[in-house]
C-alpha cells in the first residue's frame, strides 16, 4: 500500500538541489554586480569632465579626460593668449591676472619684463587697443610630455593707425589640479617664450 511519505527522500533530494542552485545563482549574481560596480567606478574616477566643441569644460560628465586632452590643450592655449594679448587700458589688469593663473613663473617673468619695459604704461598713456585676431596652436607629444607652438595674430589700434603683428611663441604643458573658474582645464604653461614678433602688411 502506497503512502504520502514513500517519496520523502526524493522530495528532500530535489529541495536540496533547488537550494544549492539558488545559492550558486545568488553568489554568481553578487560577483557579477560587484565587478560591474567596480568597472563603472574606475571609469568615473578617470573621466569626470566633458569638453564641448568650443573647448569649454563641463564638470561631472563621464568622459575620458585623455581622449579630450588635445581639445582641452588647444582651448587652454587659446584662452591664455587671448587673456595675455587681448588687452586695452580698461581691461589689461583683469585679463593679465587671469592669464597668470594659466602659466607658471615663465609667464609671470615675461609679464614683469613687459611691465618694466613700460608696455602697459604706454597702453594707458596712448589709449592703445590690442586685439587678438586669431590663435593657432600646434601640439607635440614626446614621452608623455607636451610642447606647443602658437601663432597669434593681433592688431594694435593707435586711433588713426592700425598695425597688425604676428607673434610665434613656444612652451610646454603640464597637468595640474583643476581650479574653477581660474584654471578650468587643469593645465599649466611652462617654459613660455616669445620667439618672433613681426609686423604684417595690412591689406587694403
Amino acid at each position: 500500500m502506497k503512502t504520502p511519505y514513500q517519496n520523502i527522500y526524493s522530495v528532500l533530494k530535489l529541495n536540496r538541489f533547488v537550494i544549492i542552485a539558488v545559492v550558486i545563482c545568488a553568489f554568481s549574481s553578487s560577483i557579477f554586480s560587484g565587478w560591474i560596480a567596480f568597472s563603472i567606478n574606475k571609469k568615473a574616477l578617470n573621466s569626470a569632465f566633458a569638453v564641448n566643441t568650443n573647448g569649454e569644460v563641463i564638470p561631472l560628465k563621464l568622459v575620458s579626460q585623455k581622449e579630450n586632452f588635445k581639445v582641452e590643450a588647444l582651448a587652454h592655449l587659446e584662452l591664455f593668449h587671448n587673456y595675455f594679448y587681448n588687452i586695452d587700458a580698461s581691461n589689461y589688469e583683469k585679463n593679465l591676472e587671469k592669464a597668470l593663473w594659466l602659466g607658471n613663473s615663465s609667464v609671470d617673468n615675461l609679464y614683469r619684463q613687459k611691465k618694466a619695459d613700460g608696455v602697459y604704461n604706454r597702453l594707458i598713456q596712448y589709449s592703445l587697443v590690442q586685439k587678438v585676431l586669431s590663435v593657432n596652436s600646434e601640439l607635440e607629444e614626446q614621452e608623455e610630455k607636451y610642447s606647443f607652438k602658437t601663432t597669434t595674430i593681433f592688431e594694435i589700434n593707435r586711433g588713426s593707425v592700425i598695425d597688425t603683428y604676428e607673434l610665434v611663441s613656444t612652451g610646454n604643458l603640464i597637468t595640474v589640479d583643476r581650479n574653477f573658474p581660474n584654471n578650468p582645464h587643469g593645465l599649466l604653461i611652462t617654459n613660455y617664450f616669445e620667439n618672433t614678433l613681426k609686423k604684417l602688411d595690412n591689406e587694403n
